[in-house]
């Protein structure tokens, strides 16, 4: 999992054209953390909560495994019937 937010991370900061200069002065964090975090590596929670505040992003907390028929309902819209 860390990996895959530190790719997550790195995508974002890509994808929004953010240079790692500019999200470590608006985090008061070190370019050298946000290279970590964009590896996977272990980066303090602290560290982590500032860079993404300073990209504009914050984390969501969901249940892991496959989501129950009522999870998917409420997070995509109506069943079928709905639909028709």
């Amino acid at each position: 999992m860390p990996a895959d937010l530190g790719l997550a991370v790195r995508e974002h900061r890509k994808a929004h054209r953010l240079s790692t200069v500019q999200i470590a002065q608006q985090s008061g964090r070190s370019r050298d953390v946000l290279h970590r975090l964009e590896r996977g590596d272990d980066v303090t929670v602290g560290s982590l909560f500032d860079i993404l505040r300073a990209m504009g992003l914050c984390l969501r907390l969901e249940r892991a495994g496959m989501p129950t028929l009522q999870e998917m309902q409420s997070r995509f819209g109506q069943d079928d019937e709905d639909a028709a």
